[in-house]
């Protein structure tokens, strides 16, 4: 189902703009569909009252939550299950946001990335997206919506750029804290100054050396990195917040002081922020993060350089929720490349 699907069924039925956007307010922020000022007899038309409540349950099966792993520092991991019997991971994440996803697998196959191994299954529709928003907040507070889940988002364009809109417009959701993140494919950069809501960019930067990030990111667009750091400058200025670079931190591939100058070359000036990641390990890929005392002086190193840099942790860590591994147990394994 997509969102627009949605707006067409309540128009048949008679919904003006205003109820139309009620309603689609009303489920993004998982509230009875019905909510409005005054008597909801009076406010809706019959035909769109009558069909509320089927409605609200075709809603709400679009997703359904098939196991939670609350974690220590917060969050809570959430595999949901698709109406296609499809299975992908939400994140409840501390500070009022939650990550989503876009793809049942991936087909970028970054090669430290567990959804990667598994390839592309199937697109998540626009509604799916939203939904899995409207499912966090029946449990917390949502003012951040993350596309960092399962899939790269560029690869599934319209259905995320139309989630997006929504999100911004009705969903209550600002739109610097729609955050999309991506590899860098060139559709991103051509595409997203268009829409009405203009989201966040988070790149996947990962090595400042072509090659390696070739073989880091086997299937992604071959862009030079100081190619893509010059278009996402030029997106961060033309929307007035800055691009978060994501880096994972792997042990021995791409933690050595030649990657520190590196970063310090392409982002010296730049409206950006560098976020680096610790490997998430214990899924069976043959990686390992650097020490914490490694990271954190590396993170300090680019602090002393003008650079600003956070260290993040993944979140799950201690349930071993990484993206796509509740999934990877889930199926056991079945699907992964």
């Amino acid at each position: 189902m997509q969102i627009d699907a949605i707006r067409q069924r309540l128009r048949a039925l008679g919904s003006r703009p205003l109820h139309e956007q009620t309603v689609l307010r009303n489920w993004t922020r998982a509230w009875p569909l019905d909510t409005c000022r005054g008597d909801p007899e009076r406010y809706f038309p019959g035909a769109v009252r009558a069909a509320l409540p089927s409605l609200a349950e075709e809603l709400a099966g679009l997703v359904r939550p098939q196991s939670e792993h609350p974690s220590a520092d917060g969050s809570k991991r959430l595999l949901v299950q698709l109406r296609s019997g499809q299975t992908v991971e939400s994140v409840l994440l501390p500070r009022d946001g939650v990550c989503v996803s876009s793809q049942v697998g991936c087909a970028v196959g970054c090669v430290f990335c567990m959804t990667g191994r598994e390839g592309l299954k199937q697109q998540v529709s626009s509604a799916e997206i939203v939904a899995q928003v409207a499912l966090a907040r029946q449990q917390r507070s949502v003012r951040r919506v993350v596309f960092m889940g399962m899939g790269e988002p560029a690869h599934n364009l319209d259905h995320v750029m139309e989630a997006i809109e929504l999100l911004g417009t009705v969903g209550d959701i600002g739109h610097r804290n729609l955050v999309f993140s991506t590899v860098g494919d060139p559709r991103v950069f051509e595409r997203l100054p268009q829409g009405p809501v203009k989201p966040a960019l988070a790149l996947s930067l990962h090595t400042t050396r072509a090659e390696l990030r070739a073989r880091l990111l086997p299937r992604a667009p071959r862009i030079d990195p100081r190619d893509l750091v010059e278009a996402g400058e030029r997106y961060a200025r033309a929307i007035g917040y800055p691009i978060q670079y994501q880096w994972t931190l792997l042990e021995g591939i791409n933690d050595s002081d030649e990657e520190l100058a590196g970063i310090v070359a392409l982002l010296s000036g730049k409206y950006a922020v560098m976020n680096f990641i610790p490997f998430n390990a214990g899924d069976g890929l043959p990686y390992q993060r650097p020490s914490s005392e490694r990271a954190r002086a590396m993170a300090r190193h680019l602090h002393q350089r003008g650079i600003l840099t956070k260290l993040r942790q993944s979140a799950g860590q201690d349930v071993d929720g990484g993206c796509g591994q509740l999934r990877a147990r889930a199926t056991g394994g079945r699907g992964l490349m």
